[in-house]
């Protein structure tokens, strides 16, 4: 399958990547430094402001906003500087990174700040952490504890926004499951660039998903499919008159 066009206007991304076979991309604290450093170093450069991260050891999570139409060029550097550093520092030869690196444009303020919850929820959500700011490699650490920050965050809306309190109210209301869903719908969106403007939307409507539609296996893949579209499953299960939990497993099956 084809990979969507990259959207690389200025604004707001999120920005995911992995290590090749899910290999750790960090064995020691001193990796994820130098990765900060390069990140930093790139986003001064190129005009980009870092407003959360978090770093795990196979894969991290970025939420920059570019200035510039330079969005491609900025990971391309980031990535391609932290690969050397680690091939040579371990001995190693070939890809580091998992095929390209994911972006999603951030289309509006509920997704940003719902973005900023999951991204500094990771390490509470992979158990190395009991509660949100405690892990070392986000942007809340450094706010929580008093710590230096990067240049490059000092525009960041974590720090610009609010007070050490507000802050972590916010961020320790666990995740729920209608954000998480949220997210994914979100992420799901489809996104053009048509005469230079952002069009943001589903790509079909559920009639053209559900039309002449005989038996329960081609329900089953309308289902399917209208999911992959962006379509949430309560929606999906609200169009069908059919439960929620039903909808569930039929895209899992599926």
């Amino acid at each position: 399958m084809p990979s969507r066009p990259r959207i690389d206007f200025a604004g707001y991304h999120h920005i995911i990547n992995r290590g090749v076979n899910r290999c750790d991309v960090f064995n020691q604290d001193y990796d994820k430094d130098t990765f900060l450093a390069i990140l930093n170093k790139t986003a001064i450069i190129h005009k980009v402001i870092l407003h959360d991260y978090v770093l795990m050891d196979n894969h991290y999570h970025l939420l920059i906003e570019t200035t510039q139409e330079n969005l491609s060029s900025f990971m391309r550097i980031v990535n391609s500087n932290y690969a050397q550093y680690f091939n040579k520092r371990y001995k190693r030869s070939g890809h580091l990174w998992q095929d390209r690196y994911k972006s999603k444009y951030i289309t509006s303020e509920d997704y940003l700040y719902t973005l900023i919850k999951y991204i500094e929820y990771n390490p509470v959500e992979a158990k190395i952490s009991l509660h949100v700011g405690e892990y070392f490699y986000t942007l809340a650490y450094a706010i929580f504890n008093a710590k230096n920050y990067y240049p490059c965050t000092n525009g960041s809306l974590l720090i610009k926004e609010f007070d050490i309190k507000t802050l972590s109210e916010f961020l320790n209301k666990a995740m729920t499951d209608k954000e998480l869903e949220y997210l994914q719908t979100k992420q799901k969106e489809k996104i053009e660039v048509v005469d230079n403007t952002l069009h943001v939307g589903n790509e079909k409507p559920f009639e053209e998903h559900f039309y002449d539609i005989k038996t329960k296996i081609d329900r089953n893949f309308a289902i399917m499919n209208a999911f992959l579209d962006g379509y949430t499953q309560a929606s999906i299960a609200a169009y069908l008159n059919l439960s929620k939990s039903l909808v569930s497993k039929l895209v899992k099956k599926v």
